[in-house]
């Protein structure tokens, strides 16, 4: 009776504890491995999560766009670059299409005539504008005003012509007089000046001026090998630019025949001694007496695509824009893992924005690592461990990273994920912005309060994260409740034994 007495007190005292103390819904999970947490800082949630497969390539870090503002040759080589090729351009840029990293640069903003090069900019601008299959009838006043010495594609006036081959004199005979057309389409020549400058400030070309569209020789036309980087990698962007700029050989209407024509980058065609370039894509060179010899070329190889522009090369004669190009374009495929970029063809804004990700990246990474042990003693939950190729967890999406030419791939919106807030962290800190989901802004699993302690396992949600240290807080209640009973009752024996009353069994 005695002994049924002590324990009917501790289970009404342990009962009443149970009833107020929350249950948490599973134990812990194990402590995280340095791999675990670089892994999970390495994941960006709110992306689609299709992509999970092909994850996006590590962050190279802080990006210094002042470099690119220095004179001379710009390049950081890690080991194992290959060296720098010799070349005597004045000024050029090696990038890679897709990042917009510039791998390496000679006087990237030194402001130079563009010659035809600048055709890149008037594309961008004026081919939104039409459909490739209206047809327009050339009047005389479209072709006054073209400079003394002008490439021209032969456009008469009276004729009637598609707006495609129109935009095939422009890129393949760098035609001054298809440009001249085309303008007078789009609001005339000096409305087009200004719409060009404008577009080239959008893109983050600040070196740029706009006199005369075509790129014909005028005072104060300047732009840079940085700009016209810029310009071929937007125009890479736009599949009907790059077919344009990647067509070797045309047709070319004229009243009831036509004749041929050829694309003038020797690089993509292999004429006059210059051997083709593997993987060419295009883009545009140029001539002027001015400006020298000038070339925006890109070429894919091994799934990267690279941008070089090489502006007035002062040896080697009339070819050496296109050797040079050569060179600089074999260096980079050769470099791109084994240099660190020197500048971004990106504009300012979102540079600053890509280089606040990469460090708050690399922030999280090392904070997740040293936290993690002071959040599982804090009672946060260790973070679960992600490889690639693995199913994404049910609530979250994972980063992708396929490009192909510079246009990355669409994937399915990702659900809003969810991080687990860290013990004692209010619930309003375990989320912070991330990508756009289907139904509004995603909610990132980097939580501010808790880096490196997202739990990524199925089914994770903030009501499913136990506590490390709660998940054993009942049980040493649990005994402290039955050790308060037990002394309550012998108390209570003892106090009835000095009184006479008796205790009931």
């Amino acid at each position: 009776m005695i002994v049924t007495s002590a324990v009917r007190h501790a289970a009404a005292g342990s009962a009443a504890l149970l009833f107020v103390l929350p249950v948490p819904a599973a134990v812990a999970s194990p402590a995280p491995t340095a791999r675990s947490v670089a892994s999970v800082s390495s994941v960006s949630f709110g992306s689609p999560a299709s992509a999970l497969g092909e994850p996006t390539p590590p962050a190279r870090g802080h990006v210094d766009p002042a470099r690119l503002d220095r004179r001379g040759v710009q390049v950081q080589p890690l080991a194992g670059a290959p060296r720098l090729p010799s070349a005597s351009a004045l000024s050029w840029v090696v990038a890679d299409a897709s990042t917009g990293e510039v791998l390496a640069a000679r006087d990237a903003h030194r402001k130079l005539p563009p010659a035809s090069t600048l055709k890149t900019l008037f594309a961008l601008t004026a081919l939104p504008h039409h459909d490739p299959s209206e047809q327009h009838t050339v009047a005389d006043s479209e072709l006054t005003g073209i400079g003394a010495g002008s490439s021209l594609v032969g456009i008469k006036e009276g004729y009637t012509y598609k707006v495609s081959d129109l935009w095939n004199g422009v890129f393949l005979s760098s035609g001054n007089d298809a440009v001249h057309v085309l303008a007078a389409m789009n609001g005339g020549w000096d409305a087009m000046a200004r719409k060009m400058q404008e577009k080239a400030r959008s893109l983050g070309a600040n070196d740029t001026h706009v006199v005369s569209p075509d790129g014909y020789d005028a005072p104060g036309q300047v732009s840079s090998a940085y700009d016209l980087a810029v310009f071929g990698r937007a125009g890479l962007q736009d599949p009907v630019f790059t077919r344009y700029c990647s067509t070797r050989y045309a047709d070319f209407p004229a009243g009831s025949w036509s004749y041929g024509i050829a694309n003038t980058n020797r690089l993509l065609t292999g004429e006059n001694g210059v051997e083709r370039y593997p993987g060419l894509i295009g883009i545009k060179n140029g001539y002027t007496s001015n400006a020298g010899n000038t070339l925006v070329s890109a070429a894919k190889r091994d799934g990267r695509t690279l941008v070089v522009s090489v502006m007035n090369p002062q040896e080697g004669g009339g070819y050496a824009v296109y050797e040079e190009a050569r060179s600089l374009l074999d260096w980079g495929f050769e470099a791109a893992e084994h240099v660190r970029p020197v500048g971004s063809l990106l504009p300012e804004r979102a540079t600053a924005e890509a280089d606040a990700r990469a460090v708050a990246a690399a922030r999280d990474g090392r904070d997740g690592a040293a936290a993690a042990p002071r959040a599982e003693a804090a009672g946060a939950e260790p973070a679960e461990e992600v490889r690639p190729g693995d199913a994404p967890a049910k609530g979250t999406s994972a980063e992708g990273a396929s490009e192909k030419s510079g246009k990355p791939e669409k994937g399915e919106k990702g659900a809003p994920a969810r991080s687990a807030p860290a013990s004692g962290s209010p619930e309003k800190d375990a989320a912070a912005p991330g990508a756009s989901g289907p139904d509004g802004p995603a909610r990132d699993a980097t939580a501010e309060g808790a880096p490196g302690t997202a739990s990524l396992g199925k089914d994770a949600s903030p009501a499913a994260a136990p506590s490390g240290a709660s998940a054993g807080l009942p049980l040493g209640l649990i005994g402290a409740a039955c050790a308060a009973a037990l002394g309550l009752w012998g108390w209570r024996r003892r106090a009835g034994a000095g009184t006479g009353d008796s205790v009931q069994e």
